[in-house]
């Protein structure tokens, strides 16, 4: 993967996925599995100041729900950090991404609107280049929507071709079936991406060791995201950046 703007380099991301005002880690995306990991700023600082050069936002409740539950708990954590953040979760309306770019968000991640609405993506990009992640999930390998709940019809390299046309500036890809569970990471569905289009493809789920970070580096991603190994203490932030040589 040649280096962008987005990612100039392969970047390990920290995850701070946000229900109910606090951080928490889903197995496989399901209510009522989660595990709690405290306060989101304390969260955010701790990463940063482990090395983080920046954070996944996730409104848990928002990406269940539709619209956005924990803004305040989110905005708090913009307002604290000085690294760039992408946030999804709740986001269904330009509107609403645009305001969020406005206001100290770096970029905004698009799952289901992006799916019911693809020009969406488009109408973001334009007022805002390089500002649009769109997410693409997916279930033994067919991108899902709202809340990981419903099939869309579409395998997850179609859909990157499709949004990749629109101006998304990069692919957040997460597998769905490894999700949460410290199993391990298939890279194959990575290598799809990466093959497919030539935006950066952002690795998420199911990592629980380093040679994990190293094999989605190898598969072509730009980046990983890494939640429940880092909270659980599975390798640190420092390691895994020494792992692909960004120490």
């Amino acid at each position: 993967m040649s280096a962008t703007s987005v990612f100039p380099e392969f970047e390990v991301v920290p995850a701070v996925d946000v229900q109910d005002g606090e951080v928490v880690q889903l197995v496989q995306g399901e209510r009522g599995t989660e595990k709690r990991y405290g306060e989101p700023v304390e969260a955010a600082e701790r990463w940063i100041d482990a090395g983080a050069r920046s954070l996944h936002l996730v409104d848990l409740d928002g990406a269940f729900e539709g619209e956005r539950r924990n803004a305040e708990a989110i905005d708090a954590v913009v307002d604290a950090v000085s690294v760039p953040t992408q946030l999804g979760g709740g986001i269904r309306t330009a509107d609403d991404a645009i305001d969020l770019l406005e206001r100290g968000v770096d970029r905004v991640i698009l799952g289901t609107a992006a799916v019911e609405t693809p020009e969406i993506v488009g109408e973001i990009s334009e007022e805002h280049p390089e500002s649009v992640v769109v997410s693409l999930d997916a279930k033994e390998g067919e991108v899902v929507v709202e809340g990981w709940t419903e099939g869309a019809g579409v395998s997850p390299a179609e859909a990157a071709e499709r949004y990749e046309d629109l101006g998304a500036a990069a692919i957040l890809f997460t597998n769905v079936d490894v999700e949460g569970r410290l199993e391990g990471v298939d890279p194959d569905p990575v290598r799809d991406l990466v093959e497919a289009t030539s935006i950066p493809i952002v690795a998420s789920g199911g990592v629980a060791t380093l040679d994990d970070v190293r094999t989605l580096e190898e598969a072509g991603a730009a980046a990983v995201v890494v939640g429940s190994a880092l909270y659980e203490g599975n390798f640190t932030l420092e390691e895994a950046q020494a792992a692909v040589g960004n120490d």
